[in-house]
């Protein structure tokens, strides 16, 4: 039996407009193995919600360095449990302050990756985390 790839939503909620750390993390979740959709630019909660449904991801990946980390995270993460995606792990990356952290966590959040975090430890993390279904 082949193991089933980790399905791996990157996604760029707002007005943000700088791309790169979700590009970075997008390739090196791809060399781990995973399969990455990047959902591009300028997305609202709404377009990454149904994406991740569409695709039918384990995981989403938000990147955000607007500041409005404390508004677009849990309405993404309201979005996918109204959806069914229950067990769909929510990560965030990005510019957060860590006195914000533990209150995204208690709204769904199920991580916090802040700048100068490891690549190798985001591809763990979802290794561990990901819930084996298939």
């Amino acid at each position: 039996m082949t193991e089933r790839k980790i399905r791996v939503l990157v996604a760029k909620p707002g007005l943000d407009g700088h791309d790169r750390g979700a590009k970075v993390i997008a390739r090196a979740l791809r060399d781990a193995g995973m399969e990455v959709i990047y959902t591009g630019l300028r997305q609202t909660p709404e377009m990454i919600a149904s994406a991740a449904l569409q695709e039918d991801v384990d995981a989403v990946g938000i990147s955000i360095l607007s500041g409005a980390h404390k508004t677009l995270c849990p309405r993404i993460v309201d979005l996918l449990r109204e959806n069914g995606m229950d067990d769909t792990l929510v990560l965030v990356g990005g510019i957060v302050p860590k006195e914000d952290i533990d209150e995204l966590k208690t709204k769904g959040i199920s991580e916090v990756f802040l700048p100068g975090t490891s690549t190798e430890d985001i591809v763990r993390y979802l290794r561990e985390n990901v819930r084996e279904t298939a």
